[in-house]
C-alpha cells in the first residue's frame, strides 16, 4: 500500500508502520489532509513529500495523536478554543449554548470518525426544548443548530481531523407549512393594548417607561437595554438606536446593533415623547438621591439598576412575566410587544419598507416573511373597503 494516497479531488492520506508488535502485526497510523490552493504537479508532489516526512517523524517518536479517534466535545472544545473565540462575544455564546444544550448530548461521546450524516440529521431533527416544554422546536433553532455543525465539521476537514466532511449532505432546515413564523407570535389586539395601558399606569416609573417604549417603538429587550439619554432627541421626537446589551455565557456584553440597517432613528408618538420627558425628570431626582450610591460614572442608561448602572438582561422579561401575571391579563412574551407594534402600523397602512428601516431589519425580505400574515389581513380589510365603490345597486 502506498505511503501517501489520493482519497478526493484535494484530499490525500499518509500511512506509516510502526516496528513489529507483540502479536506479530504491524500497527500503522493514518492521517488525512486537504489540499486548498493550487499547485503544479511538481510543487504538489514536494509539499506532500515534505508533510509525510514531518507526519512520520511524529509517528515514530511517539508524539503523534491520532486525531480522527478524537472524540467529538474533546474536538468541539478545540474549535471553541481556536475558532469560535475569535467571533463576536454574542455569536461565540450562541455557538457555546447550542452545543451544550443540543448538540454534546447527542453525539459528543462519539468520536469524530465514527459519526455520519445519520447521526447529524438526528440532531437536528430531533431537536427538544431546553425549557421542557412540548412546544416544537422552531426552525430557527435548528438553523442555529445546522450552522455550529455546519463550521466545526467544516475545520475537522480543515485541520486533517477529517477526510470528508459529513455535513455536506445535509440541507439547512426550511420552513414548513406548521412553521410560518406568524404562528410563532403572539400580538395584543387594539382594544387589549388601551387595557394594557391603563395597568401600566400602576407600574413603577421605570417599567412603565420601557414596557411603552417596546410598544411604541417596537425595540427589542437588548436595544431597550443599551438605551442611554444622549440617544434621546426631545426636539425631533427621536431615539437613535445604535447599541445592545444581551447575555452571553461570559456575563453581560454591551455590543453594537447587528447590522448598519439595525443603528437607526425611531420617532415617537408626542404623547410618548411628554411620557419620556417625565420619565427623565424622575430619574435625575432619583440619581441626586442615590448620591454616592450611584457607582456609575461613564453612561447615562435610561433603564438603570439601584446603582445606575444597566439593568441585568434578564430582568426585563422577569418584570413583564410578573406585572402580566399579577393583573391575570393574557400572557404574551415581552418580544412580543415589537411584534405587536408592527402590527399595528401594517393595520394603520403604513408602508412595509418604513416598517422595516423602524424595525431595524435587514432588508425588506424580512419585514414581509415575518408579517407576511398580517399584510395578507391588511390587503383584506383594503379590498373589503373598496368594495362599496364597485358593488352596483340593483334598481329597486
Amino acid at each position: 500500500m502506498a505511503n501517501i494516497e489520493k482519497r478526493g479531488e484535494n484530499s490525500y492520506r499518509f500511512t506509516v508502520y510502526l516496528p513489529k508488535d507483540a502479536q506479530g502485526k504491524y500497527p500503522k497510523r493514518r492521517k488525512s489532509i486537504t489540499i486548498e490552493e493550487k499547485m503544479s504537479p511538481k510543487q504538489l508532489k514536494e509539499f506532500l513529500d515534505r508533510e509525510y516526512l514531518k507526519f512520520k517523524d511524529e509517528v515514530l517518536s511517539g508524539n503523534y495523536v491520532q486525531t480522527e479517534r478524537i472524540l467529538f466535545k474533546d474536538f468541539a472544545e478545540q474549535w471553541e478554543k481556536d475558532f469560535a473565540s475569535t467571533l463576536a462575544l454574542t455569536t461565540f455564546g450562541n455557538h457555546q449554548r447550542k452545543l451544550e444544550l443540543h448538540i454534546n448530548p447527542v453525539i459528543g461521546h462519539m468520536r469524530m470518525d465514527q459519526i455520519n450524516q445519520f447521526h447529524l440529521m438526528t440532531v437536528i431533527r430531533d431537536m427538544k426544548r431546553y425549557d421542557g416544554k412540548d412546544d416544537p422546536v422552531t426552525y430557527h433553532s435548528k438553523q442555529d443548530v445546522y450552522r455550529t455543525l455546519k463550521s466545526i465539521f467544516k475545520y475537522a476537514v480543515k485541520w486533517g481531523v477529517l477526510s470528508n466532511n459529513p455535513m455536506d449532505g445535509i440541507e439547512k432546515p426550511r420552513p414548513s407549512d406548521t412553521d410560518d413564523v406568524g404562528k410563532e407570535m403572539q400580538i395584543y389586539e387594539e382594544d387589549e393594548i388601551e387595557q394594557l395601558m391603563q395597568m401600566l399606569q400602576s407600574e413603577p416609573a421605570l417599567w412603565r417607561m420601557m414596557f411603552t417604549l417596546a410598544l411604541a417603538a417596537g425595540l427589542r429587550k437588548g436595544e431597550l437595554l443599551g438605551l442611554e439619554w444622549k440617544d434621546v432627541d426631545f426636539d425631533k421626537q427621536q431615539i437613535y438606536i445604535h447599541q445592545s446589551i444581551v447575555l452571553t455565557k461570559q456575563g453581560p456584553h454591551i455590543k453594537s446593533t447587528k447590522t448598519k440597517k439595525s443603528k437607526r432613528y425611531v420617532t415617537l408618538p408626542e404623547s410618548v415623547m411628554d411620557e419620556l420627558k417625565t420619565y427623565r425628570k424622575y430619574w435625575a431626582k432619583e440619581k441626586l438621591l442615590k448620591g454616592d450610591k450611584w457607582v456609575e460614572q461613564d453612561r447615562e442608561w435610561l433603564f438603570n439598576s439601584f446603582d445606575g448602572t444597566h439593568l441585568y438582561p434578564t430582568s426585563p422579561s422577569k418584570r413583564w412575566h410578573q406585572f402580566i401575571n399579577g393583573h391575570k391579563f393574557k400572557y404574551i412574551r415581552l418580544h412580543d410587544l415589537r411584534h405587536t407594534s408592527a402590527s399595528l402600523l401594517i393595520a394603520q397602512g403604513v408602508h412595509a419598507k418604513l416598517i422595516s428601516e423602524r424595525l431595524g431589519h435587514s432588508d425588506i425580505s424580512v419585514t414581509m416573511n415575518t408579517y407576511g400574515h398580517a399584510f395578507k389581513s391588511a390587503d383584506r380589510a383594503a379590498a373589503d373597503k373598496l368594495d362599496g365603490f364597485f358593488r352596483v345597486k340593483k334598481q329597486s
